[in-house]
C-alpha cells in the first residue's frame, strides 16, 4: 500500500511516500481502506516536534511513528477476530490514538471500540475528517461547563478546532461571539456565531461585554490579556501552552492554588465520542469547514501550508 512515511524528525521536506506493507487486522481490530484523511496542528507537531521534550515522550524519543496522521474516513475491508459492530463494506470514520497514528496511508487497522463510527447517510468522506477538531472542542466547551444561555468568546474560530466549537457551543444552547480575520467573519456567522468582531479591526478585549466562558482555540492570546473580559467565576481555556507558555503555567498554578480560572484541556479518553459525533452530524449540528484538499503524493505541500497558521478549518487529504 501508499503511505506517507517518516523515518526522522524534520520539516515536511521529510516525507516521503513509499510503498509499505498493508496492515492485517488483529483481533477485535477493523480494516480500513482509507478514502480521506486530514493534516492538522498535532500532526505538524508530531513531524517538527512541537514542544519537543513533550512530543518526544509521548510518540518517540529519537523519531516519530513512521505513518503520522489522525482522522480517517473510509471503507471497511475486512475485520479481525470477535469484531461484531462492523461488516466489510461499512462507511466509517473516526480519529487514532497518539500512540496509534497511521492515517496518512490507503488502509489502517482500528480497534473497534475506539473512535469508529459509521458515517451518517450520503456524507461524503472528506466531510468526515474533523474528529480531531471536534474532540479538542468539546474538551475544552465541558472544561468550560457552560448552560444553555451562557455567554461565549472563542477566540480563533476559523481552524479546525474553532469552527467546531462555534457549531457546538451553539447547538448546546451557548450564545457565542467569535474572534476572527476579515476574512471569516461570514464563515463565523454562518456557522452560528451571535456576534463576530474582526480582530484586526479592532480590540477584541475592548469591546465592553463581559462572558461565562473564553475559549482560546488556536493558542494565540492569553488569560491575562483577556481577563477583563471574563465574569468572576469565568475560565479561560486554551488549545496550546500559549505565548511563552503562559497558559500552561497558569494551568499549572491554578491546580495548585485551586483556584480553576485557567485551564488546557488533556486528551483524555471519551467513552462513546465517535457515536457521539456521529449524532451531533446526522441531526445537522455540525459539519466539516474544508480549507484545501491535497492528493496523498502532495502531503508536504500540505504539511507546509498548515505550518503556516492561516487554514480555515481542516485540511483534507484525498487518500483514494
Amino acid at each position: 500500500m501508499k503511505a506517507a512515511v517518516s523515518m526522522r524528525y524534520g520539516p515536511p521536506d521529510v516525507l516521503e511516500v513509499r510503498q509499505v506493507p498493508k496492515p492485517v487486522p488483529k483481533d477485535r481490530e477493523v480494516l480500513v481502506a482509507v478514502h480521506a484523511a486530514a493534516v492538522g496542528r498535532t500532526d505538524c507537531g508530531m513531524l517538527a516536534p512541537h514542544p519537543p521534550v513533550l512530543i518526544r515522550l509521548i510518540v518517540g524519543l529519537l523519531r516519530p511513528p513512521p505513518i503520522l496522521g489522525l482522522d480517517f474516513a473510509g471503507e471497511v475491508e475486512a475485520v479481525g477476530k470477535d469484531v461484531t459492530g462492523f461488516k466489510p463494506g461499512d462507511r466509517v470514520f473516526g480519529l487514532l490514538g497518539l500512540r496509534q497514528l497511521g492515517a496518512h496511508a490507503e488502509y489502517v487497522c482500528v480497534p473497534q471500540d475506539g473512535y469508529i463510527a459509521t458515517i451518517p447517510a450520503a456524507l461524503p468522506f472528506e466531510q468526515a475528517v474533523l474528529c480531531e477538531g471536534a474532540f479538542y472542542a468539546q474538551a475544552c466547551l465541558a472544561k468550560l461547563n457552560l448552560k444553555a444561555g451562557d455567554k461565549l468568546l472563542i477566540y480563533g474560530a476559523s481552524g479546525a478546532i474553532g469552527t467546531a466549537a462555534v457549531q457546538l457551543a451553539r447547538a448546546a444552547g451557548a450564545r457565542v461571539t467569535a474572534v476572527v480575520a476579515t476574512r471569516h467573519v461570514e464563515l463565523a456567522r454562518s456557522l452560528g456565531a451571535e456576534r463576530v468582531v474582526d480582530y484586526t479591526a479592532e480590540d477584541f478585549t475592548r469591546i465592553g461585554e463581559t462572558f461565562d466562558g473564553l475559549l482560546d482555540a488556536v493558542g494565540k492570546t492569553t488569560y491575562l490579556r483577556c481577563r477583563r473580559l471574563l465574569t468572576p467565576q469565568a475560565m479561560f481555556v486554551g488549545t496550546d501552552m500559549g505565548p511563552w507558555g503562559q497558559t500552561l503555567l497558569l494551568t499549572i498554578w491554578s491546580a495548585i492554588t485551586r483556584r480553576p480560572r485557567v485551564s488546557v484541556p488533556m486528551g483524555v479518553r471519551v467513552p462513546g465520542f465517535a457515536g457521539w459525533l456521529r449524532a451531533r452530524m446526522a441531526a445537522g449540528e455540525l459539519r466539516a469547514v474544508i480549507d484545501r484538499r491535497y492528493p496523498l503524493d502532495a502531503i508536504a505541500e500540505a504539511y507546509r501550508y498548515v505550518e503556516t497558521g492561516q487554514k480555515t478549518g481542516i485540511v483534507v487529504i484525498d487518500v483514494r
